[in-house]
């Protein structure tokens, strides 16, 4: 069984912020994920800053649109250095495999649905299959056209392995501790749909993704080396 490695999300608005982060994990946590809040506000220079201190960078701003756009989005990232891109599994197989074809790129991950969705925010998203279905059918898409890895619940894990074998890797965001019990009131993420660390990596995620119960600690690298633990105990 491959170990589950842990990427801490810097959702933050300054480098500033991003910096106190990424010297109080440095030695514990290798992989960071820089998202559209710090991208939009500091741009490369954040993808930059993760790379000084040593990280690797997963460069999660789901690109959606056209094949050409997406891939020269991804063309654009590759000459930052990061180590993963996400995009939208539901722009089609023709945009993936447009990216895929490249001879110098970052790893391609696909989002399914976004752990935040419910069954009725997917089905008023326009999705008549349910979620269940719906990842099924992306993360198929994805190992069709060269993606490396789908982006999906720790729930819907087991169910999409036996239809990508061990082409992808999985990489699971809507992580709670054990510690955190259920998810509280104002998390946006859903309930349902969230897994501790322990339970993801038993489900097989290859990565977790976690935010706010690192960055939002009263202590950051306590509470990695917490899930860091819990991942060791699986």
């Amino acid at each position: 069984m491959s170990k589950t490695e842990l990427i801490a999300a810097l959702d933050t608005d300054s480098l500033k912020a991003s910096q106190a982060l990424l010297e109080k994990l440095k030695g514990s946590v290798k992989y960071f994920k820089v998202g559209s809040v710090l991208f939009t506000a500091e741009g490369p220079a954040a993808v930059d800053l993760v790379h000084k201190h040593g990280g690797k960078v997963f460069l999660d701003l789901k690109f959606h649109d056209i094949p050409n756009t997406v891939k020269h989005a991804v063309i654009n990232a590759a000459k930052m250095g990061v180590y993963s891109v996400s995009l939208h599994l539901s722009g089609g197989g023709e945009a993936l495999r447009a990216c895929a074809e490249l001879e110098r790129r970052p790893k391609l991950w696909g989002i399914t649905v976004l752990t935040s969705f419910s069954e009725y925010n997917l089905f008023r998203a326009g999705f008549r299959g349910g979620i269940d279905k719906t990842v099924k059918l992306l993360a198929a898409q994805a190992a069709e056209n060269g993606a490396d890895g789908v982006v999906c619940s720790p729930g819907e894990l087991i169910r999409i392995q036996g239809l990508c074998g061990h082409k992808l890797k999985f990489i699971t965001p809507g992580i709670r501790p054990a510690a955190c019990g259920a998810v509280s009131a104002g998390d946006d993420q859903n309930p349902k749909r969230s897994r501790t660390p322990r339970e993801a990596a038993a489900a097989g995620a290859d990565f977790i993704v976690v935010g706010r119960p690192i960055t939002a600690a009263t202590d950051p690298a306590a509470a990695a080396a917490a899930m860091l633990a819990e991942l060791a105990t699986r």
